[in-house]
C-alpha cells in the first residue's frame, strides 16, 4: 500500500469522528453557557474568546491522535486480513506453496500458518497425482520422444500447422531455413518468421495453402487413404521452394481417422536444382538441334561421295563438309562435357562440418582403400569447415593411393589447423621426393580408384571450395605434404550448426495443444485472455527521461503462446544509442559504451522487434515508460506500435490492492519466482512473463477474463496516473 494513500473507509471514519467531536464540543459549550446568568454568560464569553485558538488546537491534536490510533487499528484488524486474503489467492495460483510472511494479529498469523499447511498438503496431493499420471503416461512419452528424435534428426525442414495456419511444431532445420527465406530483418538471431503460434502465411500465400488443403479434402472424400499435395512457390527473398503437404487428422473413439485438424509441410529449397535443370535442358536442346543439322549435312555429303564419277574438286569439297561437321559435333560434345563436369562439381553443396569429423572420415577411407596407417595430429575441436566432405575426402584418398602405388608410402598423417579466416589441412608422409611436374599431373588428371573413375580432378575439388592446394617438402625432417587451404564456416554458421548438434535429438519447438485452438472473428479486445498470444518485453535505457533525450540501449522480449512461455523464441539486441551512456547508469544495467559500439541503431532494431511482436499483445512492467521510448521513434521508423498493451504493475495493483509494493522484485517474491538476470532486458522480460502467467488466474477469479476488461481495470488504479 502506498504510505501516502489512505483507504477511503479510514478517511471517511476520521471525517465522521472529527465532525462528531466538533459538534459535541460546540454543543457542550453551548449547554454550559446557556445555564449561566446573563452577566455570567457575558463574562464567560469574554474569557473564552482568547482561549478559542487553544481549544481548537486541543481539538485538532485530539483528532490527529484518534486518526493515528484508528489507522493503526485499521492496518492491524482490517488491512491485515485483506493482505492475508491476497496472499491466500497467490497460494491458490502458485504451482508450489511458499511460506507466508504475514504481519497481523495473533489470530491472523495462526490462520496464515493453517492456510500454508493446507496449501502444503495440496502440493503433496498434486505431486502424488502428478507421479501417478507420469507413470501412466510413460508409453505416451516414449512415443513423443521417438517423434522428437525423428524430427530433430531429419535433414528436411518440417513444419506442422493447425487449420488456421498457426505453427504448432517445427524442427531445427526449419528454424534455420526460414531465416534464409525471409526478406524481413533478422537482428538478434531470434526475429525470424517461424515460431510457435505464428502464422505460416507470413511465408506462403494463404490462397496457395487453401488450394492445397482443398485438393486434399477432395481426395479424402473420394476415399484416398494418404492424400498429399505439392506446390512450388517463390519466397519473399526470391527463392524457389518446393512444398509437400500432408494432412493431420483427428482420431475418433473407434480409432478411425476423422476430420482434418491441421497439416504438415515438408520444405525443400530447389532454387539451385531448378537452375541446374534449366541449364541441362538448354545444353541438351543445343546439342540435339546442332547435331541434327550436322548429321543431315554429313549424310548428304556421304551420299554424294558414293558416286564413282564424282570430280576430284567436288569430292574434296564434300570431304571438307564431313570434316567440318564432325569437328563441330566434337566441339559441341566437348563443351557439353565440360559444362556437365562443372555441374558435377557443384552437385554436392558445401555444408558446415566439424573439421575433426572431416579428418576422421578421411582417415577411415584411406585406411580402407590403401591399407596404410593414418594418424591424426593437432586437431583443433573448434574449427568448423564449409566443405563438400565427399569430394574432399575423395581427393585426399586419390592422392594417398597415387603415393602408395608409385612411391610405396607406408603411413600418412593428417593435420588440421586454423590459418587466419581459413583452415589448412595437410596430408603428410615420409619418403622419396617427387617433382613438381608429377604433382601437377596428379592435380590435373581425372581421379581414378581402381575400376571406378570420376571426371573430377583434384584441381576441380579445390576450385569448388574456392581454396588453394600446393606441395611442400621439409628437408630437415625428410617429410613432404600436400596442403589444402579451405574455407571456414562463419561464426554465425558455426553457432547454428552447433545448436543443431547439441539438441540432444529433441526438438525444442512444439505445442500440440494448439491443434484445439482456432482464430476468433471477434475484435482482440473482446477475446479471452487465455486465447491471446503475448510478447513480454523490457528495455534498458541511458536514463529515465525519454522526452529529454534518453535512448534505448537494449531490448529483450519473450513470447507467451497458449499459456506457455517460449524461452527458446526470445529476442535480445543491444542498440547503439548515438550518445554517451552515463557512467552512473552502468552499474545498474551493466552495459558499457564498448558493448554498444558497432551495434545497430534503434531505427534498424525496431522493425525486427515489430516483426517479432506481430499479432500479439504487448506486456511490460511499468509499460508507460517503455512505450514512451517506442512512440518517440515513430517518425524515424514509420512504425506505429498500435498493439494492445498490458502493464503488470497496474494489474498487480488490481489483484493485490492491499500490498505495499508493486515493484517487479516485490511481485516476484510474492509469487515465489526466481529472479535471474535482473536489470538485463531479456532477464526482466522473463521475470515479467512469469509474473503475467501468475496474474492471469487471479484476474480470471475476479471476473476479468477479456483483454478489454483487463485494460479497463488497470486504468482505474492509482498507478495509472504515472506519465513519462
Amino acid at each position: 500500500m502506498n504510505p501516502l494513500k489512505l483507504d477511503r473507509r479510514l478517511v471517511l471514519a476520521i471525517i465522521v469522528i472529527g465532525l462528531a467531536t466538533l459538534a459535541w464540543l460546540l454543543v457542550t459549550m453551548g449547554l454550559i453557557v446557556s445555564t449561566l446568568a446573563p452577566e455570567q454568560r457575558s463574562l464567560v464569553t469574554e474569557q473564552l474568546a482568547p482561549r478559542m485558538v487553544l481549544i481548537g488546537l486541543t481539538w485538532a491534536f485530539g483528532l490527529v491522535s484518534i486518526a493515528a490510533t484508528l489507522r493503526w487499528l485499521f492496518r492491524r484488524y482490517a488491512t491485515a486480513p485483506a493482505r492475508l486474503l491476497e496472499q491466500t489467492q497467490v497460494l491458490l495460483a502458485a504451482p508450489k506453496a511458499a511460506p507466508m510472511d504475514h504481519q497481523g494479529t495473533k489470530e491472523t498469523k495462526a490462520l496464515a500458518e493453517a492456510i500454508f499447511q493446507l496449501a502444503s498438503q495440496r502440493d503433496s496431493l498434486r505431486e502424488d497425482v502428478a507421479a501417478q499420471i507420469a507413470q501412466a503416461s510413460q508409453s505416451v512419452q516414449a512415443e513423443k520422444n521417438r517423434l522428437a528424435a525423428l524430427m530433430a534428426e531429419l535433414t528436411q525442414s518440417v513444419v506442422v500447422c493447425n487449420l488456421d495456419g498457426r505453427i504448432i511444431l517445427y524442427n531445427s532445420r526449419a528454424r534455420l531455413q526460414f531465416k534464409t527465406l525471409s526478406a524481413a530483418p533478422t537482428l538478434a538471431g531470434g526475429a525470424e518468421l517461424v515460431g510457435i503460434g505464428r502464422s505460416i502465411y507470413a511465408v506462403f500465400e494463404r490462397q496457395l495453402v487453401a488450394h492445397a488443403l482443398e485438393s486434399i479434402q477432395q481426395r479424402l472424400q473420394r476415399g484416398a487413404g494418404s492424400p498429399s499435395a505439392q506446390f512450388v512457390t517463390t519466397t519473399q527473398a526470391g527463392q524457389l521452394l518446393k512444398v509437400q503437404m500432408a494432412p493431420v487428422r483427428n482420431v475418433d473413439a473407434s480409432g478411425a481417422a476423422a476430420e482434418i485438424s491441421g497439416f504438415v509441410l515438408m520444405l525443400d529449397n530447389v532454387t539451385r536444382a531448378f537452375e541446374e535443370e534449366h541449364v541441362r535442358d538448354q545444353l541438351l536442346h543445343g546439342l540435339t538441334e546442332g547435331s541434327r543439322s550436322s548429321l543431315a549435312n554429313i549424310q548428304a555429303a556421304v551420299e554424294m561421295l558414293a558416286y564413282p564419277d564424282l570430280e576430284t574438286d567436288m569430292r574434296e569439297r564434300f570431304l571438307n563438309v564431313v570434316r567440318e561437321e564432325v569437328h563441330s559435333m566434337s566441339a559441341r560434345i566437348t563443351s557439353m562435357t565440360q559444362q556437365a563436369t562443372q555441374g558435377l562439381k557443384a552437385r554436392w553443396p558445401l555444408e558446415d562440418m566439424l573439421g575433426a569429423d572431416v579428418l576422421l572420415a578421411t582417415q577411415r577411407r584411406i585406411e580402407a582403400r590403401s591399407k596404410r596407417s593414418v594418424t591424426l595430429e593437432n586437431l583443433d575441436p573448434s574449427i568448423w569447415l564449409k566443405v563438400d566432405s565427399f569430394s574432399l575426402t575423395q581427393a585426399l584418398d586419390y592422392l594417398a593411393l597415387r603415393l602408395v602405388d608409385e612411391f610405396d608410402i607406408k603411413f600418412f598423417r593428417l593435420r588440421l589447423q586454423a590459418n587466419g579466416n581459413r583452415a589448412q589441412l595437410d596430408l603428410i608422409w615420409t619418403g622419396q621426393a617427387m617433382s613438381t611436374e608429377t604433382v601437377m599431373s596428379w592435380e590435373m588428371d581425372s581421379m581414378r580408384f581402381g575400376n571406378e573413375s570420376t571426371p573430377l580432378t583434384v584441381r576441380d575439388v579445390v576450385e569448388r571450395h574456392g581454396g588453394e592446394m600446393w606441395f611442400e617438402r621439409e628437408r630437415i625432417r625428410h617429410e613432404a605434404f600436400f596442403r589444402f587451404l579451405l574455407p571456414m564456416a562463419s561464426v554465425q554458421e558455426q553457432l547454428e550448426a552447433t545448436q543443431i548438434l547439441q539438441n540432444d535429438s529433441r526438438p525444442e519447438y512444439y505445442d500440440f495443444d494448439l491443434f484445439q485452438t482456432t482464430d476468433q472473428t471477434s475484435a482482440m479486445d473482446d477475446r479471452l485472455l487465455s486465447e491471446l498470444s503475448f510478447t513480454v518485453f523490457d528495455t534498458e535505457t541511458t536514463g529515465l527521461n525519454p522526452s529529454e533525450g534518453d535512448e534505448i540501449i537494449q531490448i529483450g522480449a519473450a513470447r507467451i503462446v497458449n499459456g506457455k512461455l517460449l524461452r527458446q523464441e526470445s529476442f535480445e539486441q543491444l542498440v547503439n544509442p548515438g550518445r554517451l551512456i552515463p557512467a552512473a547508469t552502468v552499474p545498474i544495467h551493466g552495459i558499457t559504451q564498448d558493448m554498444v559500439r558497432g551495434k545497430p541503431a534503434i531505427t534498424e532494431v525496431l522493425p525486427a522487434f515489430y516483426t517479432f511482436a506481430q499479432d500479439t499483445v504487448l506486456v511490460a512492467h511499468n509499460a508507460a515508460f517503455d512505450m514512451k521510448f517506442l512512440q518517440l521513434q515513430e517518425k524515424n521508423t514509420g512504425l506505429v506500435f498500435s498493439h494492445p498493451v498490458l502493464d503488470t504493475l497496474l494489474l498487480s495493483a488490481v489483484v493485490h490492492p492491499a500490498q505495499e509494493s508493486h515493484r517487479l522484485e516485490a511481485i516476484a517474491e510474492r509469487f515465489n519466482i526466481t529472479v535471474l538476470g535482473r536489470h538485463t532486458a531479456l532477464g526482466d522480460a522473463f521475470v515479467t512473463a512469469e509474473v503475467w502467467l501468475r496474474l492471469l488466474p487471479l484476474l480470471q477469479a475476479m471476473g476479468i477474463t477479456t483483454l478489454r476488461q483487463a485494460r479497463e481495470a488497470a486504468q482505474k488504479t492509482f498507478y495509472a496516473r504515472l506519465k513519462y
